[in-house]
């Protein structure tokens, strides 16, 4: 079993990715044939079920290319968390991961027994059965695991959520991390840049690479020299308003510069 994302951000090859906040497999299936390392699909903000995940991760696989599947899940709930990824997806993303414990209960319901508490099942992942034993005994460790860091109690613990077995990266979430510490989307303020330092810095410390988002897509040169290990850059909608936009703006700019306007 492989996991080429997993595999690139651990030999530090600096994926790129976008996120995918429209829950349809077209969506899906049009950013995975583009070279981008992996999706992000959002189940936290979003109105995205687990049959709309089997779906768009059909469509992903079928495309050409070699785009990989995350998903972000809604909670760290080993519940929700079993059902995304017996569909087969490349890994999970968790948010507000806040303490060792929290993290090391994310690993465990991503790992069969009797390393961790996934239930066994004959799903999507296992080839709906037919690779049951396969993939059991190969499963463990496999999946991408990502822990977000954006709360106060996730920075104060960071070194802690590193350092457990099986947590792959680090991901800063930029909104919610300005947002607890007081000082929403205020992106130069320096206890908000203080704040990305240190898990950036954690990181390098833990050998655990760290990754974030930015949506503005003028930001990303910037985002790469903060040294971070792996971007998730653009989304979806925002790029579809830009896109509308810019057309919207050259339309007029046509109409009120033809000769036809002066009539």
């Amino acid at each position: 079993m492989t996991n080429r994302t997993k595999e690139a951000i651990e030999s530090g090859n600096h994926p790129l990715g976008t996120w995918i906040s429209i829950g349809h497999s077209t969506v899906a299936e049009v950013n995975a044939r583009l070279d981008l390392d992996f999706l992000v699909i959002d189940m936290e903000h979003t109105t995205i079920s687990p049959r709309t995940i089997e779906d768009m991760a059909r469509a992903v696989d079928a495309a050409p290319g070699e785009t990989d599947t995350v998903v972000r899940v809604p909670w760290n709930d080993p519940v929700r968390i079993k059902r995304v990824i017996d569909i087969g997806v490349a890994g999970v993303m968790v948010p507000m991961i806040g303490s060792a414990k929290e993290a090391q209960d994310l690993v465990d319901s991503l790992r069969y027994p009797p390393e961790g508490i996934r239930g066994i099942a004959g799903s999507r992942a296992t080839g709906y059965g037919r690779n049951l034993e396969e993939y059991v005994n190969t499963a463990n460790g496999s999946l991408l695991t990502i822990a977000q860091i954006e709360t106060e109690e996730g920075l104060e613990n960071t070194e802690e959520i590193a350092e457990v077995d099986g947590i792959d990266a680090l991901f800063v979430g930029p909104a919610d991390l300005s947002g607890t510490l007081g000082m929403f989307a205020e992106w130069d303020r320096e206890e908000f840049q203080d704040a990305v330092e240190h898990v950036i810095e954690t990181g390098r410390e833990t050998d655990v690479p760290v990754g974030t988002l930015t949506v503005d897509l003028d930001d990303v040169e910037s985002t790469v020299r903060d040294g971070f290990d792996f971007l998730i850059a653009g989304k979806d909608t925002t790029q579809m308003m830009e896109s509308t936009e810019r057309a919207i703006e050259t339309y007029e700019n046509a109409l009120s510069s033809s000769p036809a306007s002066e009539l």
